[in-house]
C-alpha cells in the first residue's frame, strides 16, 4: 500500500479509542429516558452502558441487538474489517449470548482511497463472520471524510444466562481474558513506530472474538460481565462497578500485559484519548500503583471480557479455560460500597 494510502492517517482516532470521551457521552445521553415511554419488554437499554440492549421475547429467551463501528486502527485493509467485525460481534457475547446475523456499516472517502482496498475491509469483515456461521446478510454505506466500517449485530440469549453490567456481587473475583496495551500498539503502528514483531502481536489479539463469553455463562457463579474497549479497563471496570453500586481493589501486578507493548508503555506511547479516560473517572479512583497507569487508561480495540465471578466457581471457570485452550487473570475483588465518599477503585 501507498504511503497515502495508509489507512490510519485518514483518521483523527483509531478503533475504539475514537470513541465519544466519558464525560461528553454522559452528558449527550443525561435525561434522554427522563418522563419517556416506557418500554417493558426492553430489560437493558441505555441505563448502564451495557454492551448491547435486550428484548424480552417472553418465551424464555432474549433478543440483543448492538451496533459497532470505528476508524481504523491498522493499515491492513483486511485487518481492519475483521477487527471490527469481532469487536461489535464479541458485544452479543459479552451479554451471554450468540450472534444469529448481522449488517454492515460502512464509510468511505470514494474520492480519496480506492475503492479496492474498501472491498478487502469489507472481505475481511465478512471472514469474521463466516468463521462463526454469523450470516452477514446486508448493510449501509455512505461516501464520508473518514473510513469507517463496523457492524450491527442480533443475537439470542436465553434469559437465565444474560449478563450484564450491573450484576457484579460483593465479593467476586475480578477476571479479563485479555492483556492490554491494544491501544499503545495501535498508536504505535500509526505513528510509524512499531516494529514486525509488535504490529503481529497486534494482528492476532485484534481479530479474537470473545466467544468465550457464551460458555461463561452456563456457569451459574459468573455474575457480570463486559468487554474492555476504549474507555480502557479503568473506565469498564468502574462501569460494573457503579451499574452493581460495589467498590473494588485490585493489584497493578497482576494486571496482564502484552509484551510488546511494554517497552511503549515505558515510553509513554499512548493514544491520543488514553488522558480522557483518566480525567473522566480520576475522582473515583486511589491508584498507589503508578506503574500500571499507562495499562488501566489504554483504550481497547476488541479487548477482553471483564468478569467477576464467585471463588467457589474458579475450578469451573479454570476447567473452561483449560478445554478450550485460553487464559485468563484474576486482578482483584469487588467490595461493598456503603459511603459516597469513598474512592470506588483501589490499585495497590
Amino acid at each position: 500500500m501507498e504511503k497515502s494510502q495508509r489507512l490510519t492517517q485518514y483518521s483523527k482516532g483509531s478503533g475504539c479509542g475514537c470513541k465519544i470521551q466519558p464525560a461528553v457521552l454522559g452528558n449527550l445521553l443525561s435525561g434522554m429516558r427522563e418522563n419517556g415511554k416506557v418500554y417493558p419488554e426492553i430489560l437493558v437499554g441505555n441505563d448502564h452502558n451495557d454492551d448491547a440492549s435486550v428484548y424480552d421475547l417472553g418465551n424464555g429467551m432474549c433478543l440483543l441487538q448492538t451496533v459497532d463501528f470505528f476508524t481504523p486502527m491498522v493499515d491492513d485493509p483486511e485487518v481492519f474489517g475483521m477487527a471490527s467485525a469481532a469487536n461489535a460481534l464479541s458485544d452479543i457475547y459479552a451479554m451471554g449470548g450468540r450472534p444469529i446475523m448481522a449488517n454492515a456499516v460502512l464509510g468511505w472517502p470514494v474520492d480519496e482511497i480506492d475503492i479496492e482496498i474498501a472491498k478487502q475491509v469489507l472481505q475481511g469483515g465478512l471472514s469474521c463472520c463466516d468463521g462463526l456461521s454469523v450470516p452477514l446478510v446486508g448493510g449501509h454505506s455512505i461516501d464520508s471524510r473518514d473510513p469507517i466500517y463496523g457492524l450491527s449485530v442480533t443475537g439470542l440469549v436465553e434469559k437465565t444466562k444474560l449478563r450484564t453490567n450491573a450484576m457484579a456481587k460483593a465479593g467476586d473475583c475480578i477476571a479479563i481474558t485479555k492483556p492490554l496495551g491494544i491501544g499503545m500498539l495501535s498508536a504505535a503502528h500509526k505513528r510509524g513506530l512499531s516494529d514486525e514483531s509488535q504490529n503481529k502481536a497486534l494482528f492476532e489479539i485484534l481479530t479474537q472474538v470473545n466467544t468465550i463469553g457464551a460458555s461463561l455463562a452456563d456457569i451459574s457463579g459468573v455474575h457480570a460481565m463486559t468487554d474492555v474497549t476504549g474507555f480502557g479497563l479503568l473506565g469498564h471496570l468502574m462501569e460494573i462497578l457503579k451499574a452493581s453500586e460495589l467498590s473494588a481493589k485490585i493489584e497493578g501486578n497482576a494486571i496482564p500485559k502484552i509484551s510488546e507493548a511494554e517497552s511503549l508503555a515505558a515510553q509513554f506511547i499512548l493514544p491520543d484519548n488514553a488522558m480522557r479516560n483518566w480525567n473522566a473517572y480520576e475522582s473515583m479512583v486511589d491508584n498507589q500503583h503508578m506503574e500500571s497507569f499507562p495499562w488501566l487508561v489504554d483504550p481497547q480495540t476488541n479487548g477482553g471480557l471483564l468478569f467477576t465471578f464467585a471463588e467457589e466457581s474458579k475450578v469451573e471457570i479454570d476447567n473452561l479455560f483449560s478445554e478450550i485452550g485460553l487464559r485468563y487473570w484474576t486482578i482483584g475483588n469487588t467490595n461493598r460500597w456503603d459511603d459516597s465518599k469513598e474512592k470506588r477503585l483501589h490499585v495497590i
